[in-house]
């Protein structure tokens, strides 16, 4: 797990019914944050089983190369991942909801963005046996600008501004065959195909992993939303983000073929 507080320092802006939380790297500890993210992302694209069953049968050589085949090779994709492992890791650790499913492990290609709603956390409602929903879009840009927000609201305001029925249906067949969770696998069903969902079970996060500060942008975002769905806005600023992404994945690298 990335351990935000053990290289970031953290300042929250209550607006109203919605919320900005900046987390701004700070640079005497980039390392720290280098070698914490290196060790969470390759349980992203491989469940540990996978890494460990290569191990134990293929040696070091072996599980390395299988773990460099997994990563994405372009600059692009591999900082869109990032942000997006970095929603899925603040969601699992800090939000009180569960990403279920770290998506990237089922990717078409690892060159290639996936497509639906980029992370859906969820809870068990304890009063309703209900589920309740955050919906999430993930943006990683060395120089965040209100386009990209834009493209965030566009996508979170999808589908009345519910997690579409294709990503939640998605997560259920992983978890199927998984057979890790079946009871969320049937509440998520129930939530399809039986109660439905409504809007003031869902949550928007629009999170935001940049070069820049991304407080301004964020606020206006959060401000601007006309709708009913209460909104999160998560930013982490990192300086030389290109450089940054670059390293986290030379690091994977390096630990991967650590003798």
């Amino acid at each position: 797990m990335v351990q935000f507080n053990d290289w970031c320092d953290a300042s929250d802006t209550p607006l109203g019914n919605h919320h900005v939380r900046v987390m701004t790297g700070r640079p005497a500890d980039t390392p720290t944050g280098i070698q914490v993210t290196a060790t969470a992302v390759p349980t992203h694209y491989a469940a540990e089983e996978r890494i460990a069953r290569a191990l134990a049968r293929l040696g070091k050589v072996g599980a390395a190369k299988l773990i460099n085949d997994l990563l994405p090779q372009t600059s692009q994709i591999r900082s869109g991942d990032l942000g997006e492992i970095y929603a899925t890791e603040w969601i699992n650790a800090h939000s009180g909801y569960r990403a279920p499913i770290k998506r990237l492990r089922w990717g078409d290609h690892r060159d290639m963005a996936m497509r639906g709603d980029d992370v859906i956390g969820m809870l068990l409602d304890p009063a309703t046996q209900r589920l309740r929903f955050l919906k999430t879009e993930a943006k990683s840009r060395a120089a965040l600008r209100t386009k990209t927000l834009e493209e965030a609201r566009s996508g979170l305001d999808k589908d009345g501004g519910l997690p579409s029925s294709h990503s939640l249906s998605y997560i259920s067949a992983r978890l199927m065959e998984l057979g890790t969770d079946m009871p969320l696998v049937d509440a998520i069903d129930d939530a399809l195909y039986r109660h439905g969902i409504p809007p003031e079970s869902v949550k928007h996060l629009l999170f935001t992993f940049s070069g820049n500060s991304p407080q301004v942008l964020l606020t206006q975002a959060l401000q601007a939303y006309p709708g009913p769905i209460g909104q999160w806005g998560i930013g982490l600023h990192v300086d030389g983000h290109a450089a940054f992404v670059g390293a986290v994945y030379a690091q994977v690298i390096a630990d991967a073929n650590q003798p």
